[in-house]
């Protein structure tokens, strides 16, 4: 184990769920919190905010999405739907032995959690988004056919879809310089014609001082053990999801929910977002809706840790489980 993962002094075990292993790391007593990490990222994303919940009285479980990191990345794309991911987290709120459990997520994790909170209301306390909004199913359109008519073959989203060619190019790269083109990123993701996103993201050799180098090298060295491949099922899997959510067409996230974006968040302002989080159309789908807008960038947790933190904690103190 990487001393610096060490550091934190986390308690990590591999659990079985939905037919996979899931590496999750754990801290702390009381009410359960999972914490669910995006791309390209793996547990120790929450490294601040495993911390500060566990101190403040708060059973904190941070697993590595499947495909990711420790855990198991199974090989069929078909098999990272939003379906499997809520199944494995439910899994682990089963194991845990909890009714219902606070859930957090940034990214695909907040994607994770918008859908967990959809199709399982009853086990979700509260729920805490950071970055990625909930977006309403096309009733016509499947998905990346959407996104490819808006943004081009440049997203990062559409260049990820055929299996390979993301492998192909990302592999023109060591570990830490990819994690370094992504973790601070600060443009949006859409690189000109003919290039691919990842010669396109800047690299940047001096960090900010929220990313030590040696936070760069925990989240290297774990996609050089697994790979991307299973980072990158999730954008494979996405039409196939559209297909599944359709017996939820035009339903509403009905728990307490709070939505935290960076001010800086590519797409904020130039993008639309910022009229969408703030406008009557997100509220309508998410009633019990609270958004914040923080100063940061898309990694904001990690950013803007203590910020994100507090706002996390006295979201889930307004929302107390049941004694």
């Amino acid at each position: 184990m990487n001393m610096m993962m060490m550091n934190y002094e986390v308690d990590h075990q591999r659990i079985k769920t939905n037919g996979i292993w899931m590496h999750v790391a754990e801290k702390g007593t009381g009410p359960l919190v999972l914490l669910i990490h995006g791309f390209p990222e793996i547990w120790y994303a929450w490294r601040h905010q495993i911390n500060h919940l566990a101190d403040n009285g708060y059973h904190v479980v941070a697993p590595d999405l499947r495909g990711y990191g420790d855990s198991d990345a199974p090989l069929s794309p078909n098999s990272y739907t939003m379906l499997h991911i809520v199944g494995d987290l439910i899994g682990l709120i089963d194991h845990f032995g909890q009714q219902k459990a606070y859930v957090v997520g940034h990214d695909w994790g907040a994607v994770a959690g918008w859908y967990l909170s959809l199709f399982r209301p009853d086990r979700v306390m509260a729920l805490v988004t950071l970055s990625v909004p909930y977006f309403p199913r096309s009733p016509t359109a499947k998905t990346i056919q959407s996104i490819l008519q808006l943004y081009g073959d440049g997203c990062h989203v559409i260049q990820f879809q055929e299996p390979g060619r993301a492998e192909r190019a990302f592999a023109r790269y060591d570990y830490t310089t990819v994690m370094k083109k992504f973790l601070l990123i600060t443009d949006k993701m859409i690189a000109p014609p003919d290039m691919e996103i990842i010669d396109f993201l800047e690299t940047k050799w001096s960090l900010p001082p929220w990313l030590k180098e040696e936070d760069v090298q925990v989240f290297a060295e774990k996609f050089e053990e697994s790979g991307f491949t299973g980072a990158f099922n999730y954008y494979r899997a996405m039409d196939l999801t559209w297909e599944l959510l359709a017996p939820w067409q035009g339903s509403k996230i009905t728990v307490p929910v709070k939505f935290m974006i960076g001010d800086k968040e590519f797409g904020f302002h130039s993008g639309g977002i910022k009229d969408y989080v703030e406008g009557d159309e997100f509220k309508s789908l998410v009633p019990n809706l609270e958004v914040v807008v923080l100063d940061g960038h898309h990694f904001i947790q990690q950013e803007n840790p203590q910020e994100v933190s507090n706002q996390i904690l006295s979201f889930l103190r307004q929302h107390p489980m049941d004694q």
